[in-house]
């Protein structure tokens, strides 16, 4: 079982790490900011008072998940890990908060991370967190423009004063990956005796008592069609997201497989891993085929995707939410409701929800609207252009619309 995890020391216990310390990364460690926060206090969701000073207390995110994914469908990253998604922080309360602060919208992080001297963070990402697309710094944006933006211990003016612009960010994907060094979910299952099969199915207990036996908790686990797709590891915070004291807790919630016949397929092609400072050219997927997620951003097949409005950029991408099954749904952004009208697609306040569906293919959720999933625009957006988008293939540049969990 794994106990509270000190992010700065947690390392050393890692099932990366070899069984030594020689798969702490002592480069980016000894290079990481310093929040200056104890771990004395209580943890976030934990507390019995309010907490005033929030640079030292996460809130009001304090439920946090680590997310893993296995995607089979192609075959993405590593063929003995899961991968990278995100970090997300939940309210206690189980709702959320996102795209908190546009002002810290970052680019170039990939730039970013080097110039800071975050190269081994940088070198695993790209192994473990790459988009199935190869649009790696769009995946690496949105999860920290989503999530990233919202903690409360990663505002700048918790930082110290002379922090380069964007260190925040740089903080939090050393936290994202140094946390899921210490998540091998894959190894947690195999010593339960559940490994990758083309024939064998797994019931929902056995495969939560072996996580639990190995982890001590009791994750979230998410299913596709029967297969297993992704994973949820939940913690409260002692301190500052960027030094604290990770509890690992049960999730407060069910995720959505069914109790019996879970398919965990193997990946028939990709690299098979030992270290943590191994850097391949393998990928991971951003989405969860063949289920309906609760949210996600929407991705064009050529470049892009949609804004809360229902326009088509390749500005960052707003995250929808999804109410239904993919035989029958619909969708809403910040701005509303999402509808089709007169052929053309829009999100926002007064517009009356469209029902629409969603197709598999190629191991994307499409999005489709009366059984099509054509959509099409007059243009190809670029820089700071939003493009109509239509419904059908009318319009003279023709895409697909994928649903990639956000």
């Amino acid at each position: 079982m794994f106990a509270a995890i000190v992010i700065l020391g947690a390392l050393a216990g890692s099932a990366f790490a070899t069984g030594s310390t020689s798969g702490v990364e002592y480069e980016d460690l000894f290079k990481r900011i310093s929040s200056g926060c104890s771990t004395t206090g209580p943890a976030s969701c934990q507390n019995t008072t309010e907490q005033i000073d929030l640079c030292c207390f996460e809130a009001p995110g304090g439920n946090v998940l680590q997310t893993q994914l296995w995607d089979t469908n192609p075959p993405t990253g590593p063929t003995n890990s899961w991968t990278i998604h995100g970090l997300w922080p939940d309210h206690c309360d189980g709702t959320f908060n996102e795209n908190c602060d546009p002002s810290r919208y970052y680019t170039d992080l990939t730039g970013l991370l080097a110039a800071q001297g975050a190269n081994d963070t940088l070198a695993f990402m790209q192994e473990f967190w790459v988009d199935i697309h190869g649009q790696n710094e769009q995946f690496w944006e949105h999860e920290w423009n989503t999530h990233g933006t919202c903690y409360s211990t990663l505002n700048p003016s918790c930082l110290p004063p002379d922090s380069p612009k964007g260190a925040e960010a740089v903080a939090f994907f050393q936290t994202v990956v140094n946390l899921f060094k210490t998540l091998p979910t894959y190894d947690f299952l195999a010593q339960g005796g559940i490994t990758p099969s083309t024939s064998k199915t797994y019931t929902l207990s056995a495969l939560t008592d072996a996580l639990k036996a190995a982890a001590g908790v009791t994750p979230v686990l998410n299913c596709g069609g029967g297969t297993l797709t992704s994973i949820e590891w939940y913690f409260n915070v002692k301190g500052s997201i960027i030094d604290g004291e990770f509890i690992p807790i049960d999730a407060p919630s069910k995720g959505s497989c069914p109790s019996t016949g879970i398919k965990y397929p193997p990946k028939t092609s990709g690299t098979t891993t030992s270290t943590s400072t191994s850097a391949s050219s393998s990928t991971t997927a951003t989405g969860v085929s063949g289920s309906l997620p609760s949210k996600a951003t929407i991705q064009a097949s050529s470049t892009g995707g949609l804004l809360s409005g229902g326009t088509w950029s390749t500005q960052t991408l707003a995250t929808y939410h999804f109410t239904g099954t993919t035989a029958s749904f619909t969708m809403s952004t910040s701005k509303g409701n999402c509808g089709v009208s007169d052929g053309k697609l829009t999100c926002g306040s007064g517009v009356s929800p469209s029902t629409f569906s969603a197709v598999t293919s190629g191991g994307n959720l499409l999005l489709a609207f009366s059984g099509s999933t054509a959509f099409s625009s007059d243009s190809t957006p670029s820089g700071s252009d939003q493009e109509a988008v239509f419904a059908g293939s009318s319009h003279s540049n023709q895409y697909t619309l994928a649903i990639v969990p956000s």
